[in-house]
Order: C-alpha cells, then sequence, then structure tokens
C-alpha cells in the first residue's frame, strides 16, 4: 500500500461487537470496482484475519489471543500493505448504525460529528460503541486520510410523519424520541440492484425482508422508505437471533417489578437471551434450528416465520399493496426453507412461492402467474458506503 504515488482506493470498514469486516474498491472505476475483501472475526477472544482478493481462495490467519479493536484495525493495514502495496487509500468509509434524527445522508466525520455520534450510544449500545471504535483506529492508522460515516438510519428519514412518531406526548418526539428504522444501507443496496434491473419495479411497491442475524422489513415506494419494522432501536420489530424483537411495553414494566430485574438484566433478558435461541434453547442459527429434530427449534422458526409474515401484511397494507417481495441477508439468501415457512399463506397479497426455484435459490423464485415477484438479492452494503466516500472524497478535492 503506496504512501503518495499508488493507485487511489477506497477502504470500506464495517466493525461490529466482535467482527472487523473491510472491504478495499478501486477509485477510479465507476462504480468503484472491489478489489479485497475480508474481515477480523472473534475480537476479543480468539480472532482470526479472513480475505479474499477477486477469485483467489481465500486465505486465515491467527491473530493474538484477545485483540482489540484497534489490534484488528493494524492487521488489516499490514495485510493491504503486503496484498494492495500499489494502492493509495485517499478515503475510508465507515458503516455507522445511528445518526440520530437529522443526519440523513454520508458525513465527513470530525470532532464535532464523533461527540455527537457519541451521544447516540445509548440508542444503539450493541452497535454505536464498536462504530466508533473501528472509526478511532482507522483514523489513528491514517492519520490525514478523510473519514466517512454511513448511517443506517438515514435511509429511513423519508418516514412520513405518521411512521416517524410514537403516541407519547409531542415533546418527547422534539427530543428525538422517534421510530428510526436501522438496516439502511443494506436497503439502498436493493434498491439501486432493482433500479438497475427494472426501473418500473424499483418506482414500485418493494417490501424487503433484510433477514439475518439482526432482521428487519422495510416497506419501499418509489425507492423510498415508507415504514420499517425497527423502531426506536434495533431491538424492535420481528425476532433476531438473540433479540425479542417487539414485546408489549405492559410486559416490560411487568418484568421490571420482578425481583432482581432492573434495566441491566432486563437489557441482557431482551437483546441477548430472547429471539430463536431464548424460544429455542437450542442455537440462535438458524441453520443449526433447521438441522435439529428438537420441536423447540420448529416452534422457534415457525415463530420467527409467523412474525415475518404479519410484518409483510402489515406493510403490504401500508403501501397499498406490494409489486415484489425481496429476501435478502444471511437468512433471507440461504435459508429456502425459512423462506417457505414466510410465504406460505401470501397468496393473499398475489405473492405465490414457487418450490422448486426457492429450493434452487434461484433470483426469481415466484411461480409463474404470480401477481406479485419473490425475489433473492445478495445485500452489498460495502459497495453503498464505496460509492458515498468516493463522491464525498471527490468533493474535498481541489
Amino acid at each position: 500500500m503506496s504512501r503518495g504515488t499508488g493507485a487511489p482506493a477506497i477502504l470500506v470498514i464495517n466493525a461490529g461487537s466482535s467482527s472487523v469486516k473491510f472491504a478495499l474498491f478501486d477509485a477510479t472505476a465507476a462504480p468503484p470496482r472491489r478489489l479485497l475483501r475480508g474481515q477480523v472475526e472473534a475480537i476479543g477472544a480468539t480472532p482470526r484475519l479472513r480475505v479474499r482478493a477477486g477469485d483467489a481462495a481465500e486465505a486465515t490467519r491467527p491473530l493474538a489471543q484477545g485483540a482489540t479493536h484497534a489490534q484488528a484495525i493494524a492487521a488489516i493495514v499490514a495485510l493491504l500493505r503486503e496484498a494492495a502495496e500499489d494502492t493509495r487509500i485517499i478515503a475510508i468509509g465507515h458503516r455507522v448504525v445511528h445518526g440520530g434524527p437529522e443526519l440523513a445522508a454520508p458525513c465527513r466525520v470530525d470532532a464535532a460529528l464523533r461527540a455527537r455520534l457519541a451521544a447516540l450510544v445509548p440508542l444503539a449500545p450493541l452497535h454505536q460503541p464498536h462504530n466508533l471504535a473501528g472509526l478511532d483506529a482507522a483514523a489513528n492508522a491514517f492519520p490525514g486520510v478523510p473519514q466517512i460515516a454511513c448511517f443506517d438510519t438515514a435511509f429511513h428519514r423519508s418516514h412520513p410523519w405518521e411512521a416517524d412518531v410514537f403516541a407519547l406526548p409531542r415533546r418527547f418526539h422534539a427530543e428525538g424520541l422517534c421510530r428510526y428504522g436501522f438496516h439502511g444501507l443494506s436497503y439502498e443496496s436493493i434498491v439501486a440492484q432493482i433500479a438497475a434491473e427494472d426501473p418500473a419495479l424499483a418506482r414500485g411497491r418493494l417490501v424487503v425482508a433484510h433477514l439475518g442475524a439482526g432482521s428487519s422489513l422495510c416497506g419501499i415506494r418509489d425507492g423510498r422508505s415508507i415504514e420499517s419494522s425497527m423502531g426506536f432501536t434495533a431491538l424492535d420489530g420481528v425476532p433476531m437471533g438473540t433479540r425479542s424483537g417487539a414485546v408489549d411495553p405492559g410486559l416490560v414494566l411487568h418484568l421490571l417489578a420482578r425481583p432482581g430485574m432492573d434495566a441491566a438484566a432486563l437489557t441482557r433478558l431482551l437483546y441477548h437471551e430472547s429471539g430463536l435461541l431464548g424460544l429455542s434453547g437450542i442455537s440462535a442459527d438458524v441453520r443449526d434450528l433447521l438441522a435439529s429434530p428438537a420441536p423447540e427449534a420448529r416452534q422457534a422458526l415457525s415463530h420467527y416465520a409467523w412474525r415475518v409474515r404479519r410484518e409483510i401484511g402489515a406493510l403490504a397494507a401500508t403501501l397499498g399493496g406490494v409489486d415484489a417481495l425481496v429476501f435478502t441477508a444471511g437468512i433471507g439468501e440461504n435459508a429456502a426453507a425459512l423462506r417457505a415457512m414466510v410465504c406460505d399463506g401470501l397468496g393473499a397479497l398475489g405473492l405465490v412461492l414457487d418450490a422448486a426455484r426457492n429450493a434452487a435459490g434461484a433470483p426469481l423464485i415466484s411461480a409463474d402467474g404470480s401477481p406479485a415477484r419473490i425475489l433473492v438479492r445478495h445485500t452489498d452494503e460495502e459497495a453503498v458506503i464505496a460509492r458515498h466516500t468516493l463522491a464525498l472524497a471527490e468533493q474535498d478535492r481541489p
């Protein structure tokens, strides 16, 4: 990795609680072309770095036991200097989960913005601190290189007022207690793909199901977010790997009244001990549950599919119908059996699944003659971040 004369490149960093994903993009291509991708996983435990360049086989190397986010970034930088010695990083794009009520577009990070993002940590306690740790580590590793923050909440700032508020006294909305929505970079990726394939469909009514360890759904019309299943936090909506999804607020009050149940214990319960893990008592991983003969595994998956299906119906009603349902993210892209469970009964909305196409993981999995399409698409948040980062970097050039 050259310091001044190499080919310009964009580095994308997505720092999570126990991993740092990264990708390097050629900044001379339009849109930016991915050169390599990888991740450091199991940070704080037994970390290892995985990387793949183009069609080459994936390479893996262990890191020091208990390595921190800063050490993970240092390992990534060292790898880039080996694998991409002819490139020069001109800007670094970061996924930041929460941008608050005002930040509706990517921003260059300075001290003032860094402080604003830190103030949002209580609203995204599982994600925001690690996003900021990745940003700080990258800034230290690449002093003077522009750092660009891209927000998961930004895509949803187009919500109408009715979808944005809670039925609380209006002063709380003025304080920023509203329905933010998340996974916006993923939804933006899907909208861009559909627009490139079928501009007319992209102008229509899409329900996108981002189903993974964190799951949400979004109703999109004319390329804009109208409603999302997630609200004030990324805990809301459908059940997830270890998160409960929406629960009756009266249940939360009931739990808080129990002896020994304080805010910290309730946070641990709802964020880390619930969802598929809590319902099954077996695993948070859909692959494990699909392979398990235990009735609890089947019940957990059935509940998950039920809640996702209900959310699809609600979003279809909000949009005034649905022209396409799009499955994406780890579960949505790979778990054909779960997709089939979700789609069972959606014929009333014009969504008719083709079993053979679904089992094969085809891009189009709806049946011939289905009034609305059912699609499977790979989300590419890194490409979205790279595109935004390059655009802002070019604005800064003299």
